[in-house]
């Protein structure tokens, strides 16, 4: 089986549809989304519930990674409040829901159980990567951890493919071996997917341009 890996969707439900609708082979790929789900797109209840209901309906073909804004919101609903989260972009957020009448502390719920990362032999799927500053990557407080970390990656003998910090393109590190896939879907313009083979073979990336009714 093959893998589509999509990359941050910040809110942008209208363009992560239109991407799986158009992209994603359901015959043969598994489908692998690199967290930050929510926050800074129109939509963020809508994504949440989308990936709510694909895990339900593909549950041994799709995995949804935790972000460090999936951590944020977490972090406001048990050690309220998160002012950082809020002043940045949780009062949005948090007005999203009151909107369309969605209950967050259940969406919470569910993502309080997303996994860190996904892996085979041959590739290691994280939102941040594994830095080479740090012992313990899944520490989810560490600013060098795979929810957090903007600092050089580890080469750790496998294809890294990361989140996180924004490019205007996806971009790799030969030092490394990682791609970085995040062209900020919510404000510099596309959400970008690639499709991997099970030996880590890169087969292309997918550009999907944002959606006007995300922006």
């Amino acid at each position: 089986m093959n893998y589509f890996v999509i990359g941050d969707v910040h809110g942008c439900y209208h363009t992560f549809k239109n991407m799986i609708n158009k992209y994603w082979n359901k015959e043969n790929e598994m489908l692998i989304q690199l967290g930050d789900l929510i926050d800074r797109g129109r939509n963020s209840p809508q994504m949440v519930q989308l990936a709510i209901q694909l895990s339900a309906d593909f549950p041994d073909q799709v995995t949804f990674l935790k972000g460090n804004h999936e951590f944020e919101i977490i972090d406001h609903f048990t050690n309220q409040p998160n002012t950082n989260w809020l002043s940045q972009c949780g009062e949005e957020t948090l007005r999203q829901y009151e909107k369309i009448n969605r209950d967050c502390e259940s969406d919470v719920s569910w993502l309080s159980d997303l996994p860190l990362y996904w892996e085979n032999k041959h590739i290691f799927i994280s939102h941040a990567g594994i830095s080479e500053q740090i012992e313990n990557p899944f520490d989810e407080n560490d600013e060098f951890g795979v929810l957090w970390n903007r600092s050089p990656l580890k080469n750790i003998g496998k294809l890294q493919i990361i989140g996180h910090t924004p490019t205007d393109r996806p971009k790799y590190d030969v030092t490394s071996n990682a791609w970085s896939i995040d062209t900020g879907a919510a404000y510099l313009g596309y959400l970008t997917g690639v499709k991997i083979k099970s030996n880590g073979e890169i087969i292309k990336f997918i550009r999907e341009d944002t959606d006007p009714k995300d922006k």
